[in-house]
Parts: structure tokens; C-alpha cells; sequence
């Protein structure tokens, strides 16, 4: 990619389910190398963007583009096998299947050679030594915590050219919360770039390099991060949703 072009655009982004309108004219963008997270409460639209990103919805107006090409109208495994790799928000493992088993389902849909694919599950065990201890056990047997480290390796070993993340630290206890932002940091130091959907605003932008603000399916604040973590109408655009609903 080029470093002046995003790898993930949206343009004026229109999405419905059924008769309801959820996303209004969104529009954001993610550069090569950056960490982005997509902010708001629950009722927000949060899940929809990256439903729509990812082809299970279909927008009704507006452009998707990776790498400068277009996405949206394709079909969600076309877009998947162009590296645009999700890490779902209930972290839907293979639960009879073994660590390693459901790493190499990751790399399933990689074109190259079984060697950069064995390297980069070389890399998964650095990351997370905790699953290398592992790696013969069943998934399902594994801590809530080890779940969400195996859903990140599995989603790396993809060669994603954004990792999209939908809500990391959902139902985690805060010390695992705390560790898997530091792991998305280093992840992102190894050069991957990250798209991530989150209601916890302040662990989100303590790693992000910039942050949108989405509130009833518009974007209604985009900076970079340090600056949105500053600024006092970030609570607002959180409370003011949960007084409406």
C-alpha cells in the first residue's frame, strides 16, 4: 500500500436494517500503519459499520474501498480472502479443536507458502507464550483470556491488511483488558494496521493514533486520539445517547 492513500475508506455510507436506517452519511478513513478506533455507546451503530465494512449488510448509499479499490457489493468471503480479517466481538473459536488447529484455520485463506505461514504462527507464540504452552489443548478448555489471544493469533495468521477488532474488552476483567491493548500495541508495532470498535473510550484512545465518535449512525467527532481524550463533550456524546433511548 501507499502511505498517502488509506487502506480502508468510507464514503458517505448509508446502511439499513430492514426499514430502520442505522448508518447517515458515515465517512471515515484508516492510513497504513495507524491504530483507529470507532467509538459510542451500545445503540450507536458500532457493530453495523463493521457488519457493512465486512459485506453482511449492504450499503444503501456510499463507497467502501480497501487499498483504493471498492468492496462494497461484494460478497463477505470475497472480501475476507482480500485481508480484511475480523476478530468477533464473542471470539467464535473452534471449541474441540486445539490451539494450533484453530490457528492454521486462520491461515486458510492465504495464497502463499507454507513457510511464511509457519513463521507467522512462530510469531503468534512470541506474542503469546501463554499459547504456546498450549497449543495441543482444546480450545474450549482455555481461559477467558487465552480465548481472546487465540482469536487475535488466528485473525493474524489471516495476513490481515487491517485487523478489524469488534469491542476487545467486552466481558473481560480490566487486568485482561489492559493486556489485550497491549497486545493490539504490538501487534500494531510489528507494522499491522487496526480498525477498532469500542465502547470503552478512554483504553481505546490511550492506544489509538486517531478516533471517530459515532453517535446514532453519524459520525458527530473525529480527532486524534489525545485530543478527543481532552475534550469533555466526549462523555456527552455517550450520555446524550443513553438519555434518548
Amino acid at each position: 500500500g501507499n502511505g498517502d492513500r488509506p487502506v480502508l475508506e468510507l464514503r458517505n455510507v448509508r446502511a439499513s436494517y430492514g426499514p430502520v436506517r442505522v448508518l447517515e452519511d458515515m465517512s471515515l478513513e484508516v492510513f497504513p500503519g495507524e491504530i483507529v478506533c470507532l467509538l459510542g455507546s451500545n445503540a450507536a451503530g458500532k457493530t453495523t459499520t463493521l457488519r457493512t465494512i465486512l459485506g453482511m449488510v449492504r450499503p444503501s448509499a456510499g463507497e467502501i474501498l480497501l487499498d483504493g479499490e471498492r468492496i462494497d457489493g461484494l460478497t463477505t468471503p470475497d472480501i475476507v480472502a482480500r485481508r480484511l480479517t475480523m476478530v468477533p466481538e464473542n471470539r467464535r473459536l473452534f471449541a474441540k479443536m486445539s490451539v494450533l488447529e484453530n490457528l492454521e484455520i486462520g491461515a486458510n485463506l492465504r495464497r502463499d507458502e507454507k513457510d511464511a505461514v509457519e513463521g507467522d504462527i512462530e510469531r503468534v507464540m512470541t506474542l503469546f507464550p501463554r499459547l504456546k504452552e498450549r497449543i495441543k489443548q482444546k480450545a474450549g478448555t482455555l481461559s477467558g483470556g487465552e480465548q481472546q489471544m487465540l482469536a487475535i493469533g488466528r485473525a493474524l495468521l489471516a495476513d490481515p491488511k487491517v485487523l478489524l477488532m469488534d469491542e476487545p474488552s467486552m466481558g473481560l476483567a480490566p487486568i485482561l483488558v489492559e493486556q489485550v491493548f497491549e497486545t493490539i500495541q504490538e501487534i500494531n508495532g510489528q507494522g499491522t494496521t487496526v480498525f477498532l470498535v469500542e465502547q470503552n473510550a478512554h483504553v481505546a484512545l490511550s492506544i489509538a493514533d486517531r478516533g471517530y465518535v459515532l453517535q446514532t449512525g453519524g459520525i458527530v467527532m473525529s480527532d486524534q486520539a489525545a485530543t478527543l481524550l481532552a475534550d469533555p463533550r466526549l462523555s456527552q456524546a455517550y450520555l446524550g445517547e443513553l438519555r434518548d433511548e
